[in-house]
Order: structure tokens, then C-alpha cells, then sequence
């Protein structure tokens, strides 16, 4: 597959980034002549010992690298990345401790607020000497069910300075959601806030926090934020945000901790079942983030950083990691179409941003109210726009460069909470081509697996990894005998990661996500990525977004299209033919549904990902097993007994 180039760095932006220093030096120290990044990338994968330690040494990692790289490297699972290694995450985030501004806040409701780096480490200092006066010590869990505020991020610092373990999901959770989630993990501390604002409402969630407190057992003690400016009255066991922290304390003791202790849980959608609690490591994962903000996103102290992102998806980990390199992170909590879609790109302007990192749903849906940011709006600072939660179509690549701004990098990023981070996303010293992830991560060999486990280059198949990496979870909770662990991504390549991404790598080492491999269609036995009938689907301006699922039917598989229309269109025979005239035209005859249903509403999970695996249970009669992780469960009903469905 061919695609246009949309965006080229020129000299001046390729001698000045950060990824060119990287190259000569390696080359400097290591002897060798890389022209150019996949060569680099190729020696990362052919000496991933090598260039782990050094880029452990080239971003100044506060620690002791010990002596061992990696123990039994060939093993997956079962390599140990820097075995003998000492440091503390938050110490390596707080390594700035001066008056540039660390964190900004911007609320729905207009709210603004900003911390320096000194700021941030005294708030931080004053909250972690309270915990460690409460009895919180290193392995110990801290929940937080919080909006992506100032208060979460010092928060998740004064854990992690402790060597406690950090677990967050965002306040619109529902009840046993979030029992599902924290209750398995047993946390001492919960923290939380008094209601939060969401699209032009003030959302008390007193009665929510005070249910999970009672079905969380192992909890101590209740931290609440007044957030929301509620005014409530502490109960039993609970105390305000302000009057738990230690204004007397003044500077950080940071724990060491070794290299692969537990640093973040996180949470595996859920839809199938109660989640998976998903363990980090410390050092993997500040390494992952040194290199994905440093070197791939070009990250610097004169930068200004902003996520769309809540606090339960793994972006919200991946932006407060950016303090390590010294930027300054802009926080938003709210929706991003209240009361305009133009609040985000307000922010951009008034802080200055300079990248700018959201998902593709979000652009597809800024594209679908025909809101041109280009022409309200300077964004003179900004240089690159990231995105990822779904597939970035074509389409969406089109309307960033003629309608938000023609000289930015757009990097379409992919990976996930298995590996908080990324195995394929953005390049500053490459080209952006229409349509793919501009490169594969450094240090991660990334390939496509055919059906029988071949590497591909311009076909579709399996993303998988070959070597391990130090990013890799140390394992899931629980689980003691690392079976579910390596269920999950182990079993089906030997001795590779198999990521559950059906892809493709293009002629130039780029990188085509077509869905979710469990969520692919198969049709006559041919395998169809879901998001190539959605980028046709959502070109049609009646269309606002679509789910196609695959129905067994007659000894074989059809595809089932639903989609969700603009207000007063309605779905007749003249918009089905457009629909299918449209999937024909620009895919093949197997991608063309043989039913086209209208709903009102999609289900997603509570971070935006709509569900597939979910529709596709309920149009076959199944149960959905765990409807606590879905935002609208409600609408699933839609999907039930449809008479289309039955001839």
C-alpha cells in the first residue's frame, strides 16, 4: 500500500531534535554509522541489551543500573530487565525543582490553576509525610477514583515517593465498577473528591463513595478533595484533602525500590468479565516514558503537554510522566464539547501548547460538528498532535492538515494499558504518511504474523513483539502461577508477544491498525478489519459513528453494520444503498454488510472504546458478563431480538 506523504520535518527541525542527538551519539560511542531512524531502530532490536542501559544513562535516570541488563532475555515471559537496579519513580519525576510551571489545570467550569516544579514538590512532600504517618509503606495500594486534576497527580507522586503501589479510575465509574477493579487489589488508602462537573452539571458523588467504602474492606482511611466546592462534613474514617496533609514537612524521602516492584495497577476493559488487574514495574515503565516523551515526541523543558484523557485510562499515566522531562502538563476535567467544541483548542491558545494529544474520536466527532480550529484559532506554539484509543482514519489525517494546522507532526500512537505505553507511534526526524503510525518503537521488535506465524511486510496479520522489553508487565495480581498472564499474550505465537492488534507494516516501515484481531469480521473466511468499513461509513455526512459486528449465519458469518445518525435522518432504503455503494466502491464486495440497522446510542467503555465483543453476545443471544465496565449500558438493549437479524 502506498500512501501521500502530508507532513515532512525539514533540515532544521531533523538536526535540532532530540532523536537526532540519540542517533550520533550511539553511533559516536557504539562505533557504528546508523544514516537514519530504522536503521537505529534495527540495532535497538538487534542489541536491546545495549540500548536499554543506554538510554538509561542518556536520560540521566536517578538510580543505580546495578550490574546485569537483563537476565534470561530470550525468555517471553520470563525475562528480568535490570535485575540488580535501585530508583524511585517519583524522585525521577520531581528531579525539577525550580519555578517553572509543572502542572496546569483547566475545569469545565472555568476553574484554572497552576504549580511550579518547587510547588509541586512541597505539595507532594506535605501529603506523603501524612500517608507514611498513617501507616502507608512501600507494596501498599492506593486507590483513587478522581478527576485528572492537580490534587490526583501529586497524589499518584506521594505514592509512588513511598514505593506504594498507585491504582486510579475516574469518578464517573459506577458503583460496582469500581468494586470489581479496587476490591481485588485490597487498597489501604482510598482517595477521592466531594461531586465533579460534567457537560454544564455538578455531580455529587457522596452516595457513590460512601457505597465503595463499604464494600472495600481492606480500607484504612478516605481521603475527599472538595472538588466540586459541596462543602460536606467528613464521616468516620474520612478526612478533607486539607486538613490531612502535613504542612510541616518539607522535603521528600524517596524509598528505593527495585527495578521491577510494582508500580502502577491498572484494568482490563472488563466487558467479558471481572478485569484484569494489570501489574507495571517502576523502572520499566519510567524508561518506556523517557523514551516515548524524549525521543519519540521530542519532549523538552519548553514544552507545554497536553492529554484529553481521565484518570482511568493509561494516558493519564503517560502524560504524568512528562514531568520527568521537565515540561509543563496541562490537566483538563470535563467534556470537550461544553459548552462549544471550541473549549480545548481555548486552552491551547491561552497555555501555549505545544502538543497536543487527544483520541480519534474525538477528531472524528470535531470533524463531524464542522468545527474548524484553523480558523478561530492561532495555535502558534502548537508542533504535534497525538492521538490514539482507536483508529486514526485517512480521513481524520485530511482534516487535521486542513482544518486544525498544515505543519504539525501528526502521530497516531498505539499500544495500551497491557504495556502502558506504545508499540507503534510518532517520529519527529520521519514523515507523516496518510493513514499510518509513522514507526515502530525503539528497542521493541514489532512485526505482522501471518496466520502461520510468518513476518509480513505489506499484508495483514497479527501485531505481535519478538523480544522482550523492559515495559512488559511483571505480571498480573493474583496470579500466582503467571497462567492468566500468559494466556493472555503469550500462547498463541511461542516465545512472542501477541498484542491482539490486527495491523500491518507498509513498504516504508510504517504501521496500519485495523481493529481489534477478536473483533475482526470473517466472512467467507476473509479476515476484515472493523475500522476499514468504519472510515467508509463515517464519510457519509448522515452517519455519526457505526459498529459492525459479525453474525453467524447459515453454516457461515455476515456483517452487521449498525449506525448512529444526525438528528432527524433516518435510516431508508436510499441511505442503505448510499452506505453499502460507499464500502463497495472504496473496499470489496465481502466488506459490504448484509444487514444495516439504526440505533441511537453505541455502547463504549467507560474510556470511549466502543465494544464490539459486547454487540456481538447480544445479537447471538449471549450475556454480557460484566456490564459495569460499559459507560451506557443501557444501550446494549438496542441490540437485543432485532427483527433484521432473523432473515
Amino acid at each position: 500500500m502506498s500512501s501521500s506523504i502530508l507532513w515532512r520535518p525539514d533540515a532544521d527541525q531533523i538536526a535540532a531534535a532530540r532523536m537526532t542527538d540519540f542517533l550520533q551519539q550511539v553511533n559516536r560511542d557504539f562505533d557504528l554509522a546508523l544514516a537514519n531512524y530504522h536503521e537505529l531502530h534495527q540495532w535497538s532490536v538487534d542489541h536491546d541489551a545495549d540500548f536499554w542501559a543506554y538510554l538509561w544513562n542518556y536520560f540521566d535516570v536517578i538510580g543505580e543500573q546495578g550490574d546485569r541488563i537483563v537476565e534470561d532475555a530470550d525468555k517471553l515471559p520470563g525475562a528480568t530487565w535490570f535485575p540488580d537496579a535501585k530508583l524511585n519513580f517519583a524522585e525521577n519525576l520531581l528531579r525539577h525543582k525550580d519555578n517553572q510551571i509543572a502542572l496546569i489545570f483547566r475545569g469545565e467550569d472555568g476553574k484554572r490553576q497552576q504549580l511550579t516544579y518547587a510547588e509541586l514538590y512541597a505539595e507532594t512532600a506535605a501529603l506523603a509525610a501524612s500517608m507514611r504517618a498513617q501507616g502507608i509503606t512501600a507494596g501498599d495500594r492506593v486507590a483513587a477514583m478522581m478527576p485528572n486534576c492537580i490534587e490526583t497527580i501529586i497524589a499518584m507522586l506521594a505514592t509512588t515517593s513511598i514505593g506504594a503501589v498507585w491504582s486510579s479510575c475516574s469518578p464517573d465509574f459506577g458503583v460496582q465498577g469500581v468494586v470489581d477493579r479496587f476490591g481485588q487489589i485490597e487498597p489501604k488508602l482510598f482517595i477521592t473528591v466531594d461531586g465533579y462537573f460534567y457537560n454544564g452539571k455538578k455531580l455529587d458523588i457522596s452516595d457513590k463513595v460512601a457505597a465503595i467504602r463499604t464494600e472495600l474492606s481492606s480500607l484504612e482511611h478516605t481521603l475527599v478533595v472538595d472538588f466540586a466546592g459541596l462543602g460536606q462534613q467528613p464521616d468516620e474514617g474520612v478526612s478533607r484533602w486539607e486538613d490531612y496533609l502535613d504542612r510541616n514537612a518539607t522535603s521528600l524521602t524517596f524509598t528505593p525500590m527495585a527495578f521491577n516492584d510494582p508500580l502502577y495497577i491498572m484494568y482490563s476493559s472488563g466487558t467479558t468479565g471481572v478485569p484484569k488487574c494489570i501489574v507495571h514495574g517502576i523502572g520499566g515503565t519510567l524508561l518506556q516514558h523517557l523514551k516515548e516523551h524524549g525521543l519519540h515526541t521530542d519532549l523538552d523543558r519548553d514544552d507545554v503537554m497536553f492529554y484529553f484523557t481521565t484518570c482511568g485510562w493509561m494516558m493519564w499515566n503517560w502524560l504524568a510522566s512528562g514531568l520527568a522531562s521537565g515540561a509543563a502538563l496541562v490537566l483538563f476535567d470535563g467534556s470537550p464539547f461544553y459548552p462549544e467544541p471550541k473549549v480545548l483548542w481555548d486552552i491551547a491558545d491561552e497555555e501555549q501548547i505545544s502538543v497536543f494529544g487527544t483520541s480519534a474520536k474525538y477528531l472524528s466527532a470535531l470533524e463531524k460538528a464542522d468545527y474548524k480550529p484553523a480558523a478561530h484559532h492561532e495555535l502558534a506554539a502548537l508542533r504535534a498532535i497525538l492521538t490514539t484509543g482507536s483508529v486514526l482514519a485517512p480521513e481524520s489525517f485530511d482534516f487535521v492538515y486542513r482544518h486544525i494546522k498544515h505543519n504539525v507532526c501528526l502521530s497516531s500512537i498505539s499500544g495500551g494499558t497491557d504495556i502502558v505505553s506504545c508499540f507503534a507511534l510518532g517520529c519527529p526526524v520521519l514523515p507523516v504518511y496518510r493513514g499510518e503510525l509513522q514507526c515502530r518503537g525503539l528497542g521493541l521488535d514489532v512485526q505482522i504474523f501471518n496466520e502461520d506465524g510468518e513476518p509480513v511486510t505489506g499484508e495483514k496479520g497479527e501485531l505481535v513483539c519478538r523480544n522482550s522489553f523492559p515495559c512488559m508487565p511483571i505480571g498480573f495480581w493474583n496470579d500466582d502461577d503467571g497462567q492468566r498472564y500468559y494466556n493472555a499474550y503469550f500462547a498463541r505465537f511461542d516465545n512472542t508477544w501477541a498484542h491482539g492488534d490486527y495491523a500491518e507494516l507498509t513498504e516504508h516501515n510504517g504501521v496500519i491498525i485495523y481493529g481489534r484481531s477478536d473483533a475482526v469480521l470473517n466472512p467467507g473466511g476473509v479476515r476484515i478489519g472493523t475500522a476499514e468499513i468504519y472510515r467508509q461509513v463515517e464519510k457519509i455526512d448522515a452517519v455519526l459513528e457505526s459498529i459492525a459486528v459479525g453474525q453467524n449465519w447459515q453454516d457461515d458469518e455476515r456483517v452487521v453494520l449498525f449506525v448512529r445518525l444526525r438528528e432527524g435522518c433516518t435510516l431508508d432504503d436510499e441511505l442503505r444503498q448510499q452506505i453499502r455503494k460507499v464500502i463497495r466502491s472504496n473496499t470489496s464486495p465481502r466488506h459490504v454488510p448484509a444487514v444495516i440497522a439504526q440505533v441511537d446510542d453505541i455502547p463504549r467503555t467507560i474510556s470511549g472504546k466502543i465494544v464490539e465483543l459486547a454487540v456481538r453476545q447480544v445479537i447471538h443471544g449471549e450475556s454480557v458478563k460484566n456490564t459495569d465496565a460499559l459507560a451506557n449500558p443501557e444501550a446494549l438493549e438496542q441490540f437485543r431480538d432485532r427483527a433484521e437479524l432473523k432473515s
